[in-house]
């Protein structure tokens, strides 16, 4: 089966007082369509920096990466900032929503970018993960969990190939964190949507197909691990 993510011996250095550091070392990751996987790590270990490199947010020093048969350093800026607003999906822990703008605002406005202008769309993707009826309700009118609804309704509703999610559940509390994940998970299972889950939550990994743990810029294939405490 052909893979919609390739990751080849990606390496990526950050410069800082006059020495050089590894983020990531190495790390190969190859990913089937549809496929969910869940990333460990501690914070630091290389797993953002991961998900900031396959949106293309940040450039590689070594190695490279190929989205749906695409090397992505070879599209440009432009090409980059079109790959993400069409094919790829990111939902990020602190939700990251425009405050001045409703909830229906903020997922019109990434469907807007995606050239697209379907409020039926946004209405529907609201639908879908539960706030039907709120979508004229501000950022700082909603709760943590449903802020995170809307920011996962706003990657959702330009029907990416692929969402990276950035510790969706780090900002939440337990109880709503397993409601996310599910709801994640469902809806790209449902979607047939490639999900891969930054997380530093063991709890994760009942939610997705495979797991991979981060070490100091290593990634490694993990097996599931619910008691694990970090």
């Amino acid at each position: 089966m052909q893979q919609i993510i390739r990751v080849i011996d990606v390496w990526k250095y950050y410069d800082g007082d006059g020495a050089s550091t590894a983020a990531l070392r190495g790390t190969n990751l190859y990913v089937a369509p549809g496929e969910l996987i869940a990333i460990y790590g501690k914070s630091g270990s290389g797993k953002t920096t991961l998900l900031n490199v396959l949106a293309g947010l940040d450039h590689i020093s070594k190695g490279a990466i190929e989205i749906e048969g695409s090397n992505i350093e070879a599209l440009g800026d432009f090409g980059r900032t079109m790959l993400r607003r069409t094919r790829i999906g990111f939902v990020f822990q602190f939700f990251n929503l425009l405050p001045t703008l409703t909830a229906f605002e903020n997922i019109y406005l990434s469907l807007e970018l995606a050239g697209r202008t379907d409020g039926q769309a946004v209405l529907g993707s609201l639908k879908a993960v539960g706030l039907e009826g709120k979508g004229k309700r501000f950022p700082h009118e909603l709760s943590g969990g449903e802020q995170q609804r809307v920011a996962i309704a706003r990657a959702l509703v330009k029907q990416p190939s692929i969402i990276l999610a950035d510790e969706p559940t780090g900002n939440l509390d337990s109880q709503i964190g397993n409601q996310i994940l599910d709801l994640l998970s469902h809806t790209c299972r449902e979607r047939k949507t490639t999900l891969i889950v930054a997380t530093h939550s063991p709890l994760t990994c009942h939610y997705v197909d495979r797991t991979m743990r981060m070490v100091d810029g290593v990634l490694e294939e993990d097996r599931c691990r619910p008691d694990t405490n970090e």
